[in-house]
């Protein structure tokens, strides 16, 4: 069995976002200077993890937020970040460009609800999920390759570069500590990815409701629906082995949708 720990963080604002005009796939808005501010105090708060693998969705605003991220690494600056489209936004069709009210509208007019309703030429949530799954599969397979090619490490958490999560301020948040049977005493990678409010909210449903992801004590429904704030962060580690029928996982949600990095970015919500 192989452990390893992912780390998925939301872009930053853009324009859009706070205007609340869809961006989808179609819209490739920068980050606002809100947006970099951010990026930045979510990097801030990395700034001491270890990351041996980085990802990122191929659109601008997520590129923007992970640089900025790195930069404010200790171990990660010169990381090589492999861009990934399967960690795209979910596609809106007809509606991207558009205020989300011009989406619920539209859903009203069809007789469906948000975010269950998909726009002409957009996807649906199962198309959402099967990217999600694609990826998620891909991450398994690949840190149990990497794991069989390499002797596993031998000085445990430290080395992992959760050690930041641990002696971070925030660290309670994500409830690891040296006594904590939360994490094994050795992890086989560290992984950063980087992507978008709808498909991380379809991402971690897939956790819950697929894999049974095992959740952290007093974690709402709502919480658990709602899309993540810009550059919030969410926290899991991840049990993989080889099965007669496949790959087999087992998933522990530390946090979802952590956000206390923001209260000293101005104009974050």
């Amino acid at each position: 069995m192989v452990q390893f720990a992912l780390t998925v963080v939301r872009h930053g604002e853009t324009r859009y976002n706070r205007e609340k005009i869809l961006q989808g796939q179609g819209v490739d808005e920068p980050l606002s200077e809100i947006g970099f501010k951010q990026a930045a105090a979510a990097g801030e708060f990395l700034s001491n993890v270890k990351f041996t693998h980085v990802f990122s969705s191929d659109l601008m605003r997520t590129k923007q937020t992970t640089a900025r991220i790195l930069e404010k690494s200790r171990f990660c600056k010169e990381a090589t970040v492999k861009y990934d489209r399967r960690l795209r936004e979910r596609k809106y069709g007809i509606a991207e460009g558009k205020p989300l009210g011009e989406l619920r509208a539209l859903a009203k007019a069809a007789g469906e609800q948000c975010p269950n309703f998909t726009p002409s030429g957009g996807e649906t949530l199962d198309q959402v999920k099967l990217r999600a799954q694609s990826f998620f599969e891909f991450l398994c397979q690949l840190v149990l390759d990497e794991a069989g090619q390499k002797e596993l490490p031998t000085s445990g958490i430290k080395d992992s570069g959760l050690e930041a999560f641990q002696t971070s301020p925030l660290g309670s948040n994500y409830g690891l500590d040296r006594n904590s049977d939360s994490v094994a005493q050795t992890l086989d990678a560290n992984i950063l990815v980087v992507s978008h409010g709808a498909y991380m909210r379809n991402m971690f449903t897939y956790f819950v409701v697929d894999l049974e992801c095992t959740l952290p004590a007093g974690l709402s429904r709502s919480e658990l629906n709602s899309v993540s704030p810009n550059t919030g962060i969410s926290h899991f580690i991840i049990n993989v082995e080889e099965g007669a029928k496949g790959i087999n996982s087992t998933i522990k949600c530390i946090c979802i949708n952590l956000h206390d990095h923001l209260a000293k970015v101005t104009g974050s919500t």
